[in-house]
């Protein structure tokens, strides 16, 4: 599996915190720009107010969340702080670092105890069914999806990446293998049905 890489933030990178408000109703706006903000790697400091490292992406995706706080006649304002004391900006080093470590937990947790229990239960039943085998690539598909946003928003290499890709191979692996043994009764039931 291909390593994707993601911007760094530099040591002495800037701030960008936004503090914004939107309506209590309808409560699916409060909650859509919360969830914007989550999805661009935010660092919320207490209610609606969060912080990014000031990256053209993280830029990019601040934008996407105003437009949301817009749209639901909201308001914000947003503060670009180029420098914090040392011992701040390494609170917030440490803070993003431990949302990305959550969230490498997460995908490992989720390689474990789900996708590598589906797989070895459709083998104890014999279930060797194209359907099933598409149903658990997709599954892959999934968590190797947020394996890349969770990348994209590691700014500060909180350092699980490359265990993630390792349980992410093994999980690859084992995904080949079923396929495999899908592929191989197919052939089975294809000669059964082919017998005179």
């Amino acid at each position: 599996m291909p390593r994707p890489k993601t911007e760094a933030a530099p040591p002495t990178q800037g701030w960008l915190v936004l503090t914004y408000r939107v309506p209590s109703e309808p409560s699916r706006n409060r909650v859509s720009v919360w969830r914007e903000l989550k999805r661009q790697g935010a660092l919320f400091l207490q209610n609606c107010t969060c912080v990014f490292p000031d990256l053209p992406p993280c830029r990019k995706g601040l934008r996407s969340a105003i437009r949301k706080v817009d749209a639901a006649g909201g308001s914000h304002f947003m503060f670009p702080v180029e420098r914090l004391p040392a011992a701040q900006a390494a609170r917030l080093v440490a803070a993003f670092r431990q949302l990305s470590t959550k969230e490498y937990e997460e995908i490992i947790e989720e390689c474990r105890t789900k996708f590598v229990k589906e797989i070895a239960f459709e083998r104890e039943r014999r279930n060797f069914t194209y359907e099933e085998a598409e149903e658990i690539r997709e599954d892959f598909e999934k968590i190797e999806r947020w394996y890349y946003r969770v990348i994209a928003r590691d700014w500060f290499h909180a350092g699980l990446r490359d265990r993630v890709a390792d349980e992410l191979a093994h999980c690859e692996a084992l995904l080949d293998a079923f396929e495999a043994d899908v592929y191989a009764h197919a052939g089975e039931d294809q000669d059964i049905h082919d017998a005179p």
